[in-house]
């Protein structure tokens, strides 16, 4: 093996760097990952313009990428429960390499029917949503309005919504043409927001009521508009700010409903926390996605070479599911 590899560095300007950097050696409770695949997240792009600083970015200059599926090929001391040669994928930064450390609690077993591709799709979002139902309190045959759904976490949490057993769900979008894309991933609603009024379109497919559970990945303005879309006494969790950080709210509708609002990031989660996310995926999450019951959606996969293409692509709002890069070979 090489002692130098190839990265893609933000911090370096707008776009991403090819760089030659040390292969990384692994520390305590640390697993090296040789990666296979690697998927773009909205946060990567953040990170390059500055606005994004998770908790685990230590200097101006950093290895690009928070989310990877391959084999481990080195282990360090005080690792459990994990051998080289697993198949894993897991959430950590600097993913835009052909090796990356990552801490052994934060990777999840990759099935042996799940290409790498598809593997490296899925931990972010399968992380993101679990954590935000679990946040939520979510229950058997509730119903579940995921706002934002044709994001490329917005489409697993419309499957892991069914697949733990909600009895509808709702699934936002401002595009007719993705509606389809919604459908094929489980949603029994699909409401268009640029045409549609949220909450009377939900109260009519709903007995006349609104979610027990809202997860809105949007933001801005429309975050107002899911306390109406919500039953009385139920619950929103705000995922994601695609359209803002900023929302008038009415305050009436907030105390008149009794609802339940949780904000939630994973950028200021502590290594513990995130340990604490992972583990709650293996009794609910990882055997549905071994059935098949949840799955990734790709939009595109792209060459090491063809990152700028890539963050383009994702830059666009024109992808449907998940922007993945292959990892070359040496």
């Amino acid at each position: 093996m090489t002692s130098t590899m190839r990265a893609l560095m933000g911090g370096a300007g707008p776009e991403w760097d090819v760089r030659d950097v040390d292969v990384p050696t692994p520390g305590p409770g640390q697993i090296r990952v040789r990666v296979r695949a690697a998927a773009l997240n909205r946060a990567d792009l953040y990170m390059l313009q500055g606005t994004y600083n998770p908790r685990a970015k230590t200097s101006d200059l950093f290895t690009a990428g928070l989310e990877l599926a391959g084999e481990i090929d080195a282990i360090g001391a005080d690792v459990r429960h994990r051998a080289v040669g697993d198949r894993v994928m897991g959430v950590t930064l600097g993913a835009f390499a052909p090796y990356a450390l990552v801490d052994h609690r934060h990777v999840i077993t990759v099935p042996e029917s799940l290409s790498w591709t598809d593997a490296a799709a899925l931990p972010v979002a399968l992380a993101t949503e679990h954590d935000a139902l679990t946040q939520g309190r979510f229950a058997l045959k509730q119903s579940v309005l995921v706002v934002g759904a044709t994001s490329s976490i917005g489409l697993v949490a419309v499957q892991l919504a069914k697949a733990l057993g909600a009895s509808k769900v709702f699934a936002t979008t401002t595009s007719d043409s993705k509606a389809e894309a919604l459908k094929a991933v489980g949603a029994d609603v699909v409401v268009n927001t640029t045409s549609e009024n949220l909450a009377e379109a939900v109260a009519a497919a709903n007995d006349g009521a609104g979610a027990d559970l809202t997860l809105d990945h949007v933001g801005g303005q429309l975050f107002a508009d899911t306390f109406l879309a919500t039953r009385i006494g139920g619950t929103v969790v705000n995922v994601g700010r695609l359209a803002g950080a900023e929302s008038t709210i009415d305050l009436n509708q907030l105390s008149f409903r009794r609802l339940n609002v949780i904000g939630t990031t994973f950028s200021v989660r502590t290594p513990d926390e995130l340990a604490d996310v992972c583990a709650a995926l293996m009794a609910d999450v990882v055997p549905a996605v071994q059935e098949g019951r949840i799955h990734a959606v790709v939009d595109s996969v792209f060459a090491f070479d063809d990152a700028k293409a890539a963050a383009d692509r994702m830059r666009s709002g024109k992808a449907v599911g998940k922007i993945v890069l292959e990892l070359p070979e040496f």
